[in-house]
């Protein structure tokens, strides 16, 4: 008598071989989520301190209005994106634009919040080992408490 199909036995070792398989790949595919999301913070650090830089550089220039007391960096992160009028030009409300949007923490759990809430920042008269919101921004770091693939963590990027 010829058989047909599969006996158990063979559907069990075929279930065993597909979830040991699983069991190798999903930790190197969360390794390599979380390498991407490390990619994207480095990213986003780099565009919104380069931005406050160049706030810096343009206030040091000139090219905003200095106030007295002031350090020179930013009040806040949303105003490298609504602008910053232009103290130099001879045009009325000609404004400099330092940032075409605030990215947000991917490392952030926090969904529902805006983009600048999801950074930590720090004042110019902070510290560096015990960063503290001020009058201006400085710096910002991730208030993630997780720790990087490299050993770091976060929000000491």
């Amino acid at each position: 008598m010829a058989r047909n199909g599969f006996t158990y036995i063979e559907l069990v070792i075929t279930v065993a071989i597909i979830a040991i398989l699983a069991a190798v790949i999903m930790p190197l595919s969360q390794i390599s989520s979380k390498r991407v999301k490390e990619a994207e913070l480095r990213q986003s650090l780099r565009m919104i301190r380069t931005a406050i830089d160049d706030y810096k550089r343009a206030w040091d220039e000139g090219k905003i209005k200095k106030s007295v007391g002031e350090s020179g960096y930013p009040p806040d992160l949303n105003i490298l994106v609504e602008g910053i009028d232009d103290a130099s030009s001879a045009q009325s409300g000609r404004k400099i634009f330092l940032l075409r949007r605030i990215p947000r923490d991917p490392i952030s759990k926090v969904k529902d919040t805006a983009p600048e809430e999801t950074w930590g920042l720090r004042s110019y008269q902070s510290p560096p080992d015990d960063p503290q919101e001020g009058d201006d921004v400085f710096d910002i770091y991730s208030k993630s408490e997780e720790q990087a693939l490299d050993g770091t963590y976060y929000k000491d990027w």
